[in-house]
């Protein structure tokens, strides 16, 4: 799975939110700037999450964005399937937008049962990891900071 750009963004003005909640509605202008975000398509994404009742507005000129739900109480997955759809690598293991795929019998292909896994422990971080505890995170500096794939990074430029 690679999140897309409508996700990557939709969750950082999440996160913004999030860790400004309390100041009253931001401008989107604001979240944009402040995120290094696209006015336009923050806009697209903004309503999407309006209509699903993950943020509110506020018309006028103190007016913009606020949560309308509870940090807590909104997943990573949520948000990535209302704005990606499906989560699974393939659509032959999406539990939610199930497509069959070209192998000839699902029930003992070995790249459907790997892919399986792989979609379970997608689901296993991104179901439990509320918009509260992922703005909560600090981030990393690293891409690799428990040293686990350092031949993949051997020879990669910093």
């Amino acid at each position: 799975m690679r999140l897309s750009r409508r996700s990557e963004y939709g969750l950082r003005a999440l996160i913004d939110l999030v860790r400004h909640e309390g100041e009253g509605p931001i401008p989107l202008t604001t979240l944009a700037t402040r995120n290094r975000l696209p006015v336009k398509f923050l806009e697209q994404i903004m309503a999407t999450l309006k209509h699903a009742g993950i943020v509110r507005t506020t018309l006028g000129t103190h007016g913009g964005y606020a949560l309308a739900a509870q940090a807590s109480g909104v997943s990573m997955g949520r948000v990535v399937r209302l704005l990606d759809g499906a989560l699974a690598p393939m659509g032959c293991v999406s539990l939610r937008y199930y497509e069959p795929c070209s192998c000839p019998d699902e029930a003992t292909c070995p790249l459907r049962d790997a892919m399986i896994d792989v979609r379970d422990a997608m689901l296993e971080i991104l179901d439990k990891e509320t918009l509260a505890e992922l703005a909560a995170r600090s981030g990393r500096a690293s891409i690799d900071p428990r040293g686990r794939h350092a031949d993949a990074l051997a020879g990669r430029r910093p």
